[in-house]
């Protein structure tokens, strides 16, 4: 934290060259507006268009404008942490760069923070985007509320406000598959949430991919929760229980009966469909150990290939 600088709003930047003049124009107009000194600090996320040469072009001509350059794509949340690891506000602001952010929320999370909230996020409603997509997301925030062993704000995501002592809080958090919005919450402190209109994207299609978005749900499920992991022993309990039972039943039929319980198509459905179970679950013990995997390797979260308009 500097004490110069009050406010910091930290944006990855992946492939944004069409978004990127629009997005400053309109957040230039919000930050030039606010009662404290702020810095502006755009993450290139191993961007492959201009958008880097643009950015570096905004920080020769804007004081306050911060660029961090990383040395590949490292994926969003890696690039968050970078801007988060060196921002310097007493407030972080975080916020994605395709606009469907609207810059001009910032000074109502300020607002909120000027009243005693430590946390203040933004509560998607209305979101532009396909009808299947919006599902998908409105069903992967109920269903990660309800296998997490903490509770989370529904439809909340990235778009934020924290106070200085909640970055240092996530700064001290370790873990390499990073779900910050999990994190966030997790931290505590005082949190409140703002609904936040969610505007449709201003240029091509959406940079996380959908297998992207499907790592993230899972960072997210298998870091707070281990739901999966206990759901994967009952079961286990009742097949073995189930089948002890079957066992004894066509034992009884066979012996005292004199006929078969079960015919073969039976026998062979059943081993099918156990062997599917012993699978699946074999893959979430196998998520659960890549995560362990990355730990032990502790290999940074990301590499900086350069900075610019940083003092340092």
């Amino acid at each position: 934290m500097s004490p110069d600088i009050h406010y910091s709003v930290v944006i990855p930047i992946y492939n944004e060259e069409a978004t990127i003049p629009l997005l400053w124009g309109r957040l230039s107009k919000v930050v030039q507006r606010l009662d404290s000194p702020y810095e502006v600090i755009f993450v290139n996320d191993g961007s492959f268009d201009a958008s880097l040469k643009l950015l570096a072009q905004l920080a020769e001509n804007n004081a306050g404008l911060k660029v961090i350059s990383l040395s590949r794509n490292f994926g969003h949340q890696c690039a968050l942490t970078a801007g988060i690891d060196h921002a310097k506000g007493r407030a972080v602001i975080l916020m994605d760069g395709d606009l469907q952010d609207a810059p001009e929320t910032i000074p109502r999370f300020i607002d909120k923070w000027k009243e005693g909230y430590d946390v203040v996020y933004a509560v998607r409603n209305k979101r532009k985007e396909a009808w299947l997509k919006r599902l998908t997301f409105k069903l992967f925030y109920r269903i990660n509320n309800a296998l997490s062993e903490i509770p989370f704000p529904l439809d909340a995501g990235i778009f934020s406000l924290m106070d200085h002592k909640v970055i240092k809080e996530l700064q001290r958090m370790p873990e390499h598959n990073r779900y910050i919005t999990g994190l966030r919450t997790y931290a505590g402190f005082r949190q409140t949430g703002l609904l936040v209109e969610r505007e449709s994207r201003q240029d091509g299609a959406p940079r996380v991919t959908l297998s992207k978005l499907f790592n993230l749900a899972f960072d997210a499920i298998f870091s707070f929760s281990k739901t999966p992991l206990r759901v994967a022993t009952i079961i286990g309990l009742f097949s073995a229980a189930s089948s002890f039972i079957i066992g004894a039943v066509g034992l009884y039929y066979k012996y005292f009966l004199g006929r078969e319980f079960l015919s073969w198509p039976y026998g062979l459905s059943t081993t099918f469909f156990i062997g599917g179970l012993q699978l699946f679950f074999l893959g979430i013990i196998g998520e659960y150990i890549g995560r362990i995997y990355d730990e032990v390797k502790n290999r940074p979260y990301y590499i900086l290939d350069k900075k610019i308009g940083f003092d340092d």
